[in-house]
């Protein structure tokens, strides 16, 4: 049989300020297109659908018709939630899309309820497959052993938690006669970061590749934007995100994950490329500079300028490069006092600005209190309670 293992799409994202759904929509029509091409079996989603746990309707109409268009031609469908997504919203389509045959599974459910799917492939395979979509470390700690418990305490009684979910889950994976399938939303342990602003949302909290079984045929993964393999005992693969979420990721790949395989053979894994997002840049100039320099249309840009600020100086770079959404001074040529106020006036995020803050007060442990920091943001901004 073959799979197609995409995640992270992000859709309703919005860019220093920029609406995105075109290039989503670009995206997406490429992800049916590699489907209907490569005549897949099985799509999996494997969570962070959308941006937001509120998405507006032009995303979430977006969305629909995707999954829709997947599920053409017998295809099988399957979407699990991710921190960004509203887990119980998800659910409330799950009836109707069942009916379709697309899965949707919102919130953590038990192996007979829906959690593993067993169901055979047009190619003829039995499959079976466990979903556990993305679970906060507050569901799983309870708050008093997040408050009594140390850090390293309470990211080992998480990952023993997950651990134990996918031991439910995987219940019968090892008889023969099938292909065992896994798709999850997590960090796992030795997992690069996107290199995106979102990295200090990406927490501690994460799990050892050994937590899943080596009877795995496949591990489905969503969560970090950066197209990878984890080294465990089955195949574990990040798909990554089909297209670069924000500046940091400018040297992540856009692709969708091929799969095939069969009861009796490894999988054999490919990507392919998907196209539609515009590529996002960072450059670093003095504006004398800038204005000899070629912009191609189809990148979006991040403009440091290695020189003092002036009034009037972030029009006259739009003026010369139409694309740059957010255009900043080289710190080395702001004094202290510049400092502060310009990145008050700046897109910077407020993880940044509460890392600025705790430096300026002089407090330590900048790393863990700005990870509290980021998962109390992520909360407030998107719901990430599931």
């Amino acid at each position: 049989m073959r799979i197609l293992h995409t995640a992270d799409w992000h859709v309703g994202k919005v860019l220093k300020g920029r609406n995105r759904l075109d290039e989503h929509d670009a995206v997406l029509a490429d992800i049916v297109r590699a489907a209907g091409e490569e005549d897949v079996d099985l799509v999996l989603v494997a969570g962070d659908v959308f941006d937001t746990s509120a998405p507006n309707p032009d995303a979430q109409r977006l969305v629909m018709r995707t999954l829709l268009d997947l599920n053409r031609d017998g295809r099988r469908v399957v979407v699990e939630a991710g921190n960004h997504d509203n887990p119980r919203q998800l659910d409330v389509f799950r009836p109707v899309l069942g009916e379709l045959g697309i899965t949707v599974v919102g919130m953590p459910l038990r192996a007979e309820d829906g959690g593993t799917l067993t169901f055979t492939a047009r190619t003829g395979e039995k499959v079976r497959l466990a979903i556990l979509p993305f679970i906060s470390h507050r569901t799983a700690i309870s708050a008093s052993e997040a408050i009594t418990r140390t850090a390293a305490e309470t990211n080992r009684d998480y990952a023993d938690c997950i651990r134990a979910m996918v031991e439910a889950l995987c219940v019968g994976f090892d008889k023969p006669g099938g292909v065992n399938l896994l798709m999850t939303h997590a960090t796992l342990v030795g997992g690069q970061t996107g290199g995106g602003e979102r990295d200090s949302q990406i927490f501690e909290y994460s799990l050892n590749a050994a937590s899943f079984p080596s009877v795995l045929h496949y591990g489905a993964l969503g969560h970090l934007h950066r197209r990878q393999s984890i080294a465990g005992p089955a195949p574990l693969h990040y798909s990554g995100s089909p297209l670069q979420v924000d500046f940091g990721e400018s040297e992540n790949t856009s692709v969708a994950v091929v799969v095939d395989v069969t009861e009796d053979t490894p999988a054999v894994v490919r990507d392919r490329e998907i196209l539609g997002g515009r590529r996002l840049r960072t450059v670093r100039t003095t504006f004398d500079e800038l204005a000899s320099m070629h912009f191609d249309e189809d990148e979006w840009l991040r403009v440091v300028i290695k020189e003092k600020p002036r009034a009037g100086l972030s029009e006259d770079v739009r003026e010369i490069a139409p694309g740059a959404l957010e255009v900043r001074i080289d710190p080395e040529f702001l004094s202290s006092v510049a400092t502060t106020t310009t990145q008050r006036n700046t897109s910077r995020s407020p993880i940044d600005l509460f890392g600025d803050y705790l430096q300026a007060e002089g407090r330590g442990d900048l790393e863990t209190l700005t990870k509290r920091f980021a998962e109390l943001l992520d909360e407030i901004q998107h719901g990430t309670g599931v």
